[in-house]
């Protein structure tokens, strides 16, 4: 393949000029690496290179002004901008920051393409005005203040122009229009040099003028890479170089080159891919195809992409060049400083800053970092299960200083000063600084370049806060951090000319390639979208002859349609899923070339969905697991165990045999479990007293008076916090409240028909021995009751629950069916307590009983009662008889837990 490069160098040495007397100019820097390989590969004999430089280099040397940093440019600005500011005025650093960047771009395109900037201000404002302008109306103070805005916004171009300019540093815009002022001064300082521009296309208005002037004074010869096609009045690709030809002196009298250079044995592909994800998979699997990487590219026109890819290429690629730098925002690193922020910022916003507590969650954050894991050893993990069990929604620094007991003493230290940072925004950054330090010898490889840059990014914030002092607090701090961090990259080191080369859109720049992969081809990516961050609007760009959303279209296309003219296998990736926002759509790139060139396949990319039948999660029960089981058996099997075997045997295996306890997590918000023992206890408390007699209505009043004091001490007891006056949690109080006087006005209501309510016990723990045919041993039922008394002589049986049951839950008549469905898990335990109260206290069926639940989600329907009717009649009375029936499908369902034939099965249709 012939590269553009490479048609180049030759025609450069055909001209037989003395290399050492070339200056070669290129887009970028890594055009600048290819063009010199060749140029070596290509000498036959000894000699000195050319000068070999990018244009950005470039324009530096001509205008002998230092290119000036993002974030120290942030900081003259600002310095600069409180200079010439009214002091009641002046916006606070972090606030200027977020619309200074915005200026400072405009300030770049203003100074780049020359634009008279004073005409262009008084132009703006001017046009502002008159939309502002209402016929015998003042103007709002939103209006007023944006024209100062736009006065000020003039004011501090002319300002900060002239303050970087005497500093010999500059923002690029700056240079270029230095660079024109110096540009006669080194024509003649440059005679004897022959300067070569290579492989450019849209150049602005500085630009121009060099390249013109250069061209006339017969110092320069450019080479364009275009052909006929982009040249075509119809094609957007071509719209800077028609216009070069158009109005430069220089091509009165000569032809614009071109390059007939178009690979008509090329094969392109269209491949429509649904989400990025499968993009970036689909593009690994056509690299898997390719027999030599060295003359291939990946290009990701979306460069977000760039992490997934990383992690999706194939193993077979030994070697890869990457063009882009990875944003410091994707970094797990940055992780956390951006907690640390966060726990300090919420400490703030929740008013804890004098009380010296920190938010759980920020806590647990840090305390999970994977980095801050590795240095504890595993320590940071132990501590946050004592956080938890603990519930404290709110930690202390004190507490923390009591649970860290690290071994590393150093690192114990520099723990603690995470949740005790000083009050100096300097003194801050330092730590950041240290606390790298002190990670770094724990991590490997490219984790070490993570924490290099990010000390590196420290750094200079501390050089530079030091110098200007404008981060005064660490709200700013946090603000200016995470802004850094949406532009700062980390450059990836490599050889350049080996392996496959993995790049952006701009980085193709004068290069060619055989094969190429090209992802997100779709309208709003290739080309961009026409927003645009400016103060400028549009119809001002226009009559200034700034770049908008159009010329940068025409920029995308020219790159497009040139990276695919010399390729030999192009595969162009969309991506096909459409949301709000429009992506889905491919790029009117790719339809152009469909229409030119029809023959071009394109393909609709599904993954594979791979068909698998999903096998339920069976356990055997070993001999191992029979011993747990009997253990547990003897020891004494509750009703809520069983109930939760009825559920999900895996889970009843999980709890009992493996002994694994749910997951504790801090309760900031009252759960359900704690809402129902306090409603227990609390009703426990207030019926103590009355065990064995008889309750009357004064009593039920005595208790109304008690539920508050019992209330506040059990949610103490239980939940473990003081959070129980605000927010959800005294929402969720007052709901206790109202269900215990619910309950307890229909308990008053009860007595006052004449009825006789005696309180036989409560809360006892219950337990019997059950022998069953074909177990070697008794199995031990046991069981806590929430309530026994005596109503009118019947005694009742009564299970609170705080969630919802309704009658038909307790309604059964074969009792085979309570194994069948979880709802009737609810009848089971009421039928357990039953048979343990009659068996343990030798109760006499002479009298009646009845067994049920008292729902506090359904009062209104009172105590519901165990029925064991068929119809509509009811049937609540438990005999001798139904607790002998019950009993035989007790016995059944503990001899299946036991029968070591039958395996733990999971079951597949869980109600939750």
């Amino acid at each position: 393949m012939n590269s553009f490069i490479s048609t180049v160098v030759k025609d450069l040495l055909s001209k037989n000029i003395e290399l050492k007397n070339l200056i070669l100019v290129l887009p970028s820097r890594r055009a600048c690496v290819f063009l010199r390989e060749e140029l070596i590969n290509s000498l036959t004999k000894s000699d000195f290179l050319p000068k070999i430089i990018s244009i950005e280099n470039y324009i530096q040397e001509l205008a002998d002004i230092k290119l000036i940093e993002n974030t120290k440019l942030l900081f003259e600005c600002y310095s600069v901008y409180k200079n010439i500011i009214p002091k009641n005025e002046i916006e606070p650093f972090d606030i200027f920051s977020q619309w200074a960047t915005t200026a400072l771009h405009d300030f770049n395109e203003i100074d780049s393409y020359l634009v008279n900037s004073t005409n262009l201000f008084d132009n703006l404002k001017d046009l502002k005005k008159l939309e502002n302008w209402f016929q015998e109306k003042e103007p709002s103070t939103i209006a007023k203040n944006y024209l100062a805005f736009l006065e000020n916004l003039g004011l501090l171009y002319e300002n900060l122009y002239e303050t970087l300019k005497s500093k010999k540093f500059g923002y690029q815009g700056l240079i270029y229009r230095e660079a024109i002022e110096n540009l006669e001064f080194y024509i003649e300082q440059n005679s004897e040099n022959h300067i070569a521009f290579i492989g450019f296309n849209a150049l602005n208005k500085a630009e121009e003028n060099i390249f013109q002037e250069l061209l006339k004074s017969d110092l320069a010869s450019v080479y364009w890479d275009v052909n006929s096609d982009m040249l075509a009045a119809n094609n957007e690709a071509g719209f800077f170089l028609r216009k070069y030809k158009k109005e430069w002196d220089f091509y009165n009298n000569k032809k614009l080159e071109v390059d007939e250079c178009i690979n008509e044995d090329r094969t392109i592909k269209i491949f429509g891919v649904p989400k990025n994800i499968t993009q970036v998979k689909f593009a690994s699997e056509l690299l898997l195809n390719v027999n030599k990487f060295d003359n291939t590219a990946l290009v990701l026109a979306d460069e977000k992409l760039l992490n997934p890819t990383l992690s999706s290429l194939p193993k077979s690629i030994s070697q890869i060049n990457i063009t882009m730098g990875y944003m410091l925002e994707g970094i797990p690193i940055s992780l956390i400083f951006e907690n640390i922020f966060a726990l300090y910022l919420n400490q703030e916003k929740l008013n804890k800053k004098l009380s010296a507590v920190f938010y759980y969650k920020d806590v647990l954050n840090i305390l999970n970092n994977s980095f801050l894991n590795k240095l504890s050893g595993g320590e940071l993990q132990k501590v946050i299960v004592k956080i938890k069990n603990d519930n404290n929604v709110f930690v202390s620094n004190k507490y923390l200083t009591n649970v860290f007991n690290i071994d590393n003493k150093d690192f114990n230290s520099t723990l603690l000063k995470i949740f005790d940072l000083p009050n100096s925004v300097n003194e801050i950054i330092e730590f950041f600084s240290d606390l790298i330090l002190e990670i770094k010898d724990y991590v490997e490889s490219l984790e070490k370049e993570y924490l290099f840059r990010f000390y590196k990014v420290f750094q200079q914030l501390k050089t530079l806060n030091e110098e200007y002092n404008f981060i005064t607090n660490l709200k700013s701090l946090a603000h200016f951090y995470n802004q850094l961090l949406k532009i700062e990259k980390l450059s990836f080191l490599g050889e350049p000319l080996n392996g496959l080369q993995l790049m952006g859109m701009l980085e193709t720049r004068a290069l060619d390639f055989e094969t190429i992969i090209m992802t997100s081809v779709n309208e709003g990516i290739l080309p961009a979208s026409k927003n645009e961050n400016s103060f400028l609007p549009y119809d001002v760009k226009k009559y200034f002859d700034l770049p908008t959303y159009q010329e940068k279209d025409a920029i995308f296309s020219y790159h497009f349609q040139r990276l695919l003219m010399r390729a030999k296998n192009v595969y162009l990736l969309y991506n096909t899923e459409q949301d709000g926002y429009g992506s889905g759509e491919k790029s009117r790139f790719l339809t152009q070339l469909q229409i030119k060139y029809p023959e071009i396949s394109e393909n609709i990319i599904a993954p594979q969905v791979m068909k698998e039948t999903q096998s339920l999660n069976t356990i055997e029960k070993s001999k191992e697991v029979i011993n747990k089981l009997e253990q547990v058996f003897k020891k004494g099997i509750s009703p809520s165990a069983l109930a939760n075997y009825i559920y999900n045997p895996i889970k009843f295996y999980e709890q009992k045999v493996l002994e694994i306890e749910d997951l504790v997590e801090i309760e900031e918000t009252v759960a359900a479990n704690t809402m129902g023992t306090v409603i227990h206890e609390v009703l426990d408390q207030l019926y103590q007293p009355f065990i064995g007699e008889v309750v009357k209505i004064n009593d039920i009043k005595t208790m109304f008076t008690k539920i508050e004091v019992l209330l506040n001490k059990n949610f103490k007891k239980f939940y473990n916090n003081e959070l129980i006056n605000t927010g959800k949690n005294k929402l969720i109080y007052e709901v206790c409240k109202n269900h215990i006087y619910r309950f307890l006005n229909q308990e008053k209501e009860l007595l006052k028909n004449n009825n006789s309510l005696k309180i036989i016990d409560l809360e006892p723990r219950i337990e019997t021995k059950l022998l069953i045919k074909g177990i070697d041993f008794p199995v031990n039922i046991v069981g806590k009751i929430d309530r026994i008394d005596e109503l009118n002589g019947v005694t009742r049986i009564i299970d609170y629950k705080t969630g919802k049951v309704e009658a038909k839950d307790l309604k059964i008549n074969d009792f085979s069916m309570l194994s069948e469905d979880y709802k009737f898990t609810k009848a089971l335990q009421v039928m357990i307590y039953s048979f343990l109260y009659t068996k343990e206290r030798d109760f006499d069926f002479s009298t009646q009983l009845e067994a049920g639940i008292i729902s506090f989600k359904n009062l209104n329907t009172g105590f519901l009662k165990m029925n064991f009717s068929e119809g509509r009649q009811k049937e609540t009375i438990i005999t001798s008889e139904k607790i002998d029936e019950f009993l035989v499908e007790l016995k059944r369902i503990i001899k299946e837990i036991l029968n070591p034939e039958i395996s733990f099965t999971e079951k597949t249709d869980l109600p939750f």
